[in-house]
C-alpha cells in the first residue's frame, strides 16, 4: 500500500510533468525551434550570442512582448538555468538577451551553491527533472559584495551579525582557496565560488550527477564584468574558454 507521501509525490511529479509537456507545446521550443536547440552546447551558444548582442548594444529583445507572454500561462520549458547573484546590477534576462521563458533563473547572494540547502539545489533539480532544461550557469560577478565580505571576515576574524554569518561561511571555502595566490584576491575568491559552484551541482546525485556522466547536461562557470557588460566563461581552472 502506497503511503500519503508517496502518492503526493507522484501526483506532483505527474503534474510538474504534464506542466512540462504542455510547455514544450506553447513555449520555447515551439516557437520555430527544432529538437536540437535544446542541446546544452546550443543553448550556450545562443547565450554567448546573446551576451555579445548585449556588449554591442544591438538587443533583439526576443520574446518581451505583452503578446509572448500568454502561451506562458500554459507552463514553461526554459532552454538554460542561471543560478545567479541577487545583486540588483545582474539581471540574467538582460545580459543574455533573452526573452520570458527562456531561463529559469535562481538568485541568491553570493551565487552560493554549496551549503546553501534545498532551496537552491532543489530549484536547479526540479528545472533539470521535470522542466528539461539541459544547460546550467552559475553566474558570479565581479565586486560581488557577499564575496568581498567572506574575504573581509576571514582577514579580520571577525564576527557578523545575523544571517550574514551563515550566508559568508557558505562563500567562505572559496575565499580560503585563493588565500595566498597571486592576483586580485577578491576576482579570485569570485572565480573560486564560481568554479566550487560548479563542481557541486555537477556531482549532485541522484538527478544532476549522471546526467553530466551520460553528456546530456551540461554545468559551466561565468563571471560577468559590470563595467564592460562581458560574461567571461570559465573552464575547471578558471580560464576563458566559452565553447567547451
Amino acid at each position: 500500500m502506497r503511503s500519503p507521501t508517496q502518492s503526493t509525490r507522484r501526483e506532483f511529479v505527474r503534474l510538474s510533468g504534464m506542466a512540462a509537456g504542455l510547455a514544450l507545446s506553447s513555449t520555447g521550443l515551439a516557437i520555430g525551434q527544432p529538437a536540437s536547440a535544446r542541446d546544452p552546447n546550443a543553448v550556450l551558444a545562443r547565450l554567448v550570442e546573446g551576451n555579445q548582442r548585449f556588449v554591442k548594444g544591438e538587443l533583439a529583445h526576443p520574446g518581451r512582448r505583452p503578446e509572448d507572454f500568454a502561451p506562458l500561462a500554459e507552463g514553461q520549458a526554459p532552454l538554460a538555468i542561471i543560478v545567479g547573484c541577487a545583486d540588483s546590477r545582474v539581471s540574467p534576462e538582460l545580459i543574455f538577451d533573452q526573452g520570458v521563458g527562456d531561463l529559469f533563473v535562481v538568485r541568491v547572494a553570493g551565487n552560493a551553491v554549496s551549503g546553501a540547502g534545498p532551496f537552491i539545489k532543489g530549484s536547479v533539480e526540479f528545472a533539470v527533472a521535470e522542466l528539461g532544461s539541459r544547460l546550467i550557469v552559475v553566474l558570479g560577478h565581479e565586486a560581488c559584495g557577499a564575496v568581498k565580505a567572506a574575504v573581509a571576515h576571514i582577514d579580520a576574524n571577525d564576527t557578523l551579525p545575523g544571517a550574514i554569518r551563515d550566508l559568508v561561511e557558505v562563500i567562505r571555502p572559496a575565499a580560503q582557496a585563493v588565500r595566498g595566490k597571486p592576483g586580485n584576491k577578491l576576482e579570485n575568491a569570485i572565480s573560486a565560488n564560481v568554479e566550487l559552484g560548479v563542481e557541486r551541482l555537477k556531482g549532485l546525485d541522484p538527478i544532476l550527477a549522471d546526467l553530466v556522466k551520460k553528456g546530456e547536461l551540461k554545468v559551466v562557470g561565468a563571471v560577468y564584468e559590470l563595467r564592460t557588460g562581458t560574461v567571461k566563461w570559465l573552464d575547471g581552472s578558471g580560464s576563458a574558454n566559452p565553447a567547451k
